[in-house]
């Protein structure tokens, strides 16, 4: 089975790649997905899969079922991009001006896109069936996964529930044809906070005739809700508070009558996570009050932690092993970014893993969410067929 989906894959192979320019080409934001999902629909109902439009706004479901009763898995691919202007000189660079595919949903979807097509040819061979998931909003809170789950897509709406789902991203630091995986705890959770600190305007050269100077107050909140990590948080707990954005919108000569403090908080633990949002609005709250200055905390919760499940992760490794060898299979450390994939495996046991785009010598080395990220497409000769070889492994065991 692995040889021959090996060789389907080179026979797709052209395709994919043709397949992942035409959506880098592209592009299209958070639930704007409609060309995308436009694509993704006239590819699959030609092979006769069950094909439902409109989930979760722009999100395609579509069911494969094999030639004997089995087992059911989902197998799930991202698909919007984001508000990135490209610098890539591509002939198929981005034509969508401030859109770009800069976190390889484009390769993700053309992937699948691949898998399926491979279990196509190969589904009167196999039990069960299959469910292919292509979400809208992976980059965008609230994210499209939890309202695709909250349709039903892990339940029997589409057909016989999934016993289990995998993911997979692409990973710009590991090389072309190598797979990464992890057990456990893997991404982060990912909240936004939002801090308005009010004051009153005026001269600048006149402070202290004021209330209070804005500017000043959210600089000592900043610098304040450092103590947040360093202080609160238990050592063992890895955990990162970024304010990435100050926006105090005065002049030379010319007080502000308020900033705003925006930024990221993302954990690896979930008890710590909300413990942490308290100490964080105390923090600014206190701060704010002790320099008589008005304030407004708002952390909108984001995506979980995401953890893989240990025995679909060691069943991907495993696999894996045997796909592209031990040599190219590599044990990830934690990574700090977040993914709404996390939903999926709050309901579902399962697994989200990376395969390799880097190419030095191609100088294909950016990474993700720069306008400079690009894949090297010779990943798309192993990624649709591992990810077919790991549900013909999961549907036969």
């Amino acid at each position: 089975m692995r040889e021959r989906i090996q060789k389907l894959n080179d026979e797709l192979f052209e395709k994919i790649v043709d397949v992942r320019r035409t959506l880098h080409r592209n592009p299209e934001l958070a639930y704007s997905e409609r060309e995308t999902a436009k694509l993704v629909t006239d590819t699959l109902e030609p092979l006769g899969l069950e094909v439902q439009t409109g989930v979760a706004r722009t999100g395609v479901v579509a069911t494969l079922h094999g030639g004997r009763p089995g087992p059911a898995l989902a197998l799930r691919a991202d698909m919007d991009a984001l508000p990135i202007q490209e610098e890539n000189a591509f002939d198929f660079a981005s034509a969508n001006d401030g859109v770009m595919h800069a976190c390889g949903h484009d390769a993700h979807t053309a992937s699948l896109l691949g898998t399926a097509t491979i279990l196509h040819r190969l589904r009167e061979q196999l039990p069960g069936s299959i469910r292919f998931l292509f979400q809208p909003s992976e980059e965008k809170l609230p994210g499209g996964a939890l309202p695709m789950i909250e349709e039903g897509v892990l339940g029997e709406a589409f057909g016989p529930a999934p016993g289990a789902i995998f993911g997979q991203h692409v990973h710009p630091g590991l090389d072309a044809g190598k797979i990464g995986i992890r057990s456990g705890r893997y991404m982060a959770s990912a909240d936004e906070v939002h801090i308005r600190v009010e004051g009153k305007g005026g001269h600048a050269a006149t402070p202290h005739l004021l209330d209070t100077d804005p500017t000043l107050v959210a600089a000592h909140i900043l610098v304040a809700l450092q103590s947040v990590v360093s202080r609160y948080c238990p050592p063992d707990v890895p955990s990162v508070l970024t304010i990435g954005r100050f926006i105090a919108d005065g002049a030379t000569n010319v007080i502000p009558s308020q900033a705003v403090l925006e930024g990221s908080f993302r954990s690896l633990d979930e008890d710590w996570r909300f413990e942490a949002h308290e100490h964080i609005r105390r923090v600014a709250e206190k701060t704010a009050e002790a320099h008589g200055a008005q304030i407004n905390v708002d952390i909108a919760t984001g995506y979980p932690v995401l953890h893989n499940d240990p025995e679909s992760a060691q069943f991907v490794r495993d696999t894996a092993v045997r796909y592209v060898g031990e040599e190219n299979v590599v044990d990830l450390d934690m990574w700090y970014a977040s993914e709404d994939f996390a939903w999926f495996l709050r309901k579902a046991p399962g697994a989200f893993y990376r395969f390799g785009t880097r190419n030095e010598e191609k100088n294909i080395v950016h990474g993700l969410h720069t306008p400079r990220f690009t894949i090297d497409e010779e990943a798309l000769r192993m990624a649709p067929g591992f990810m077919a070889y790991l549900a013909t492994q999961y549907l036969t065991a």
